[in-house]
């Protein structure tokens, strides 16, 4: 899957998070420079995925990006620039990650705490 994320001038560990889910950067823009921030009339050919970084963005670039995304039927997510909202948004959008299924101890293991509850 080849996605095109919008905002975060760096992109620290993003891209090894993306890699574990099977997403490959096809472009990065960071939208906060001046000429990232003209009207772009479509999203490069063969993006499957839009990543929008709100704590990077303006909210018409933000809005504009979506709005491509939603005219081509590309399915989009917003979250901040970070790993762990990066995690929660892709999981939240039905991708799984690829270390999961070979994880031994599997996703339920992880929903309980330390007293041995489950966290609701």
């Amino acid at each position: 899957m080849n996605a095109m994320l919008v905002g975060a001038d760096t992109l620290g560990n993003i891209p090894d998070v993306l890699r574990d889910f099977g997403i490959n950067i096809h472009r990065h823009v960071s939208g906060r420079n001046s000429s990232h921030q003209r009207k772009v009339d479509r999203l490069p050919a063969g993006t499957d995925l839009l990543i929008l970084f709100t704590d990077f963005l303006g909210h018409n670039v933000m809005r504009h990006f979506r709005e491509l995304a939603s005219e081509n039927q590309i399915r989009f997510i917003a979250c901040r620039r970070s790993v762990c909202a990066l995690k929660q948004s892709l999981t939240g959008a039905g991708l799984s990650d690829s270390q999961c299924a070979t994880c031994p101890h599997q996703c339920a293991a992880a929903k309980v705490s330390n007293n041995g509850k489950r966290k609701r």
